[in-house]
């Protein structure tokens, strides 16, 4: 049996941070007041408010959050969809020998798909859903990660030998964006009562929004509070 380790959970870690609330308001203020707009003692949750509400977006974006995250690599893929105020820079298996760590859901996570295509909803699996779910898995992850240690052991260039790894395979990488770009992102890929519209992400990816959000609002309380009350919409 190859030398594998199996994760439930993703991590997101904030690394970098330049934002705050003020730094919107005088964004937007400059437009109207010029470099008088660098004071600090403007008042901003009213600004706030007012630019989310009739989506004035550009002032949302002068901040920046940069996060380290380790998902399997599906996640990676889905999340890398969003491009627009978004960098990323990923370990490669080109230049680096990736650990055999892979990505298994607990069995808190829905595993039945009801319905047809834009149209359906996920529900609980029984424990015979799971343990067949865990046993193809660890199979699979098994042979996979052996097969890709059997070809370095013999020479083989890791650029090929990675071939063979599934996208369970957890990666890691940096992402960095702005508050605005972040707000479209948490709109599509967390599920929330307060959204206008209805968003439908995978669990995994939600899992990353979820602990990006607590950043967020920590960070900038009175962005996060106007997004929330005005529909969970990216201005």
């Amino acid at each position: 049996m190859a030398d594998i380790s199996i994760r439930s959970d993703v991590t997101v870690k904030l690394v970098n941070i330049s934002a705050n609330d003020a730094m919107v308001a005088k964004a937007a203020r400059v437009s109207t007041i010029g470099k008088q707009s660098a004071a600090d003692d403007l008042p901003t949750d009213g600004l706030i408010n007012f630019l989310m509400r009739d989506r004035h977006g550009s002032p949302f974006e002068h901040n920046s959050f940069t996060f380290l995250i380790e998902v399997p690599i599906f996640v990676a893929r889905e999340h890398m969809r969003h491009r627009a105020g978004w960098s990323y820079n990923e370990e490669s298996g080109r230049y680096k020998e990736l650990e055999g760590v892979f990505y298994m859901p607990d069995k808190e996570r829905a595993l039945l798909q009801v319905g047809k295509a834009g149209a359906y909803s996920f529900k609980a699996g029984s424990d015979a859903h799971f343990a067949r779910m865990a046993a193809n898995m660890l199979v699979v992850y098994d042979d996979a990660f052996g097969a890709y240690k059997d070809m370095l052991k013999a020479g083989i260039a890791r650029e090929v030998a990675r071939m063979v790894l599934p996208v369970g395979t957890f990666t890691s990488y940096y992402a960095t964006c702005n508050a605005r770009s972040l707000m479209h992102f948490l709109s599509l890929r967390s599920i929330s009562e307060d959204a206008q519209y209805p968003s439908f992400p995978q669990r995994e990816i939600e899992m990353v929004a979820e602990r990006m959000e607590r950043e967020f609002r920590e960070a900038m309380p009175h962005t996060h509070a106007a997004f929330a009350k005005h529909g969970r919409v990216a201005p």
